[in-house]
């Protein structure tokens, strides 16, 4: 059996050498003697692509994918996972936030169930703080709540996969990608493993706004949702505005000059009107600008080198 190890390169530099070492003992712990280390660069700005040609002289299981520059973390796992050959695809980010030794629990786990496909990581409690934890929780809920798939909450992107399930995976013709919505559509068997994730060294990747996009991305790209919300909101907006210009007209009529309907109430009236339609307009073009992409049938990454 063959065993495929992907993770992603960006600013990982200072993570590799005991990375190597925790994932290395833990195949050998497996006593897997075929295996890979797939290590795709995705446009890291450090040295950490050198750091691995050159250990590639001692551990020869090395393979970096250096792709032409940043396509960002998800397509550079769906290159990672195009790339890998093993019968096993174990899929782990380098940071050691989650210790590459749940490499030995995941495949414990599938050994145990013959008929899963997939064991996966989630964290039952959040680490950071208020901030972190309130923003996760949101992202989840909001994912969740406008989803057409329940995507398990909390969910890593640490799992072990079997090929047949990667293929499938790989088949889907996404050009707007969000790996954990489109890993929980693939469908199989997928079972959890609570996972205590231990505080990143280094501040993280992921600000803020990459996690606003990532939502809006997953939002979009999973959901029709949001446009019939809008479509039902608009029918209220319409029915609400219907009725209150059905009563101030009654009030004119039944009290004459004695209601005063004014222009303050009118450019209000406008000016929300105007607030409603800007945000349909925006969201309807954010479904259409990803329809844009997807028929322009780019590719999601461009592959510079091979080692």
């Amino acid at each position: 059996m063959k065993l495929s190890v992907v993770t992603t390169l960006y600013k990982s530099k200072i993570f590799l050498d005991t990375f190597l070492k925790e994932i290395i003992g833990a195949i050998q712990l497996l006593e897997i003697e075929e295996y890979e280390l797939i290590f795709v660069n995705d446009g890291s700005p450090d040295d950490a692509m050198e750091y691995l040609i050159n250990r590639k002289i001692t551990i020869n299981e090395i393979k970096v994918i250096d792709l032409s520059r940043n396509f960002g973390h998800h397509n550079a796992m769906q290159a990672g996972l195009k790339w890998a050959q093993g019968e096993l695809v174990f899929l782990i980010d380098n940071d050691l936030e989650t210790p590459p030794t749940f490499l030995t629990t995941c495949f414990e786990k599938l050994k145990s169930n013959p008929d899963a496909d997939v064991i996966y990581g989630y964290q039952e409690k959040r680490k950071g703080g208020i901030i972190e934890n309130s923003g996760g929780k949101m992202f989840w809920w909001t994912l969740n709540k406008f989803s057409d798939v329940y995507i398990p909450e909390n969910m890593l992107t640490e799992r072990l996969m079997t090929r047949r399930y990667v293929d499938n995976l790989l088949s889907l013709g996404d050009a707007n990608i969000f790996m954990g919505g489109m890993m929980h559509w693939t469908g199989f068997r997928q079972i959890g493993i609570p996972v205590v994730k231990s505080l990143r060294v280094g501040e993280s990747t992921y600000s803020t706004k990459k996690r606003f996009k990532l939502m809006l991305l997953a939002i979009t790209s999973f959901s029709g949702k949001p446009l019939e919300y809008l479509f039902f909101f608009g029918l209220l907006i319409t029915i609400i505005s219907l009725i209150a210009i059905i009563y101030l007209l009654v009030n004119k009529i039944i009290f004459g000059d004695a209601v005063q309907l004014g222009w303050t109430s009118l450019v209000a009236l406008n000016i929300f009107i105007l607030g409603i339609i800007s945000t349909f307009l925006g969201l309807i073009g954010i479904y259409l600008y990803k329809i844009f992409t997807q028929v322009q049938n780019r590719p999601n990454y461009i592959i510079r080198n091979v080692y």
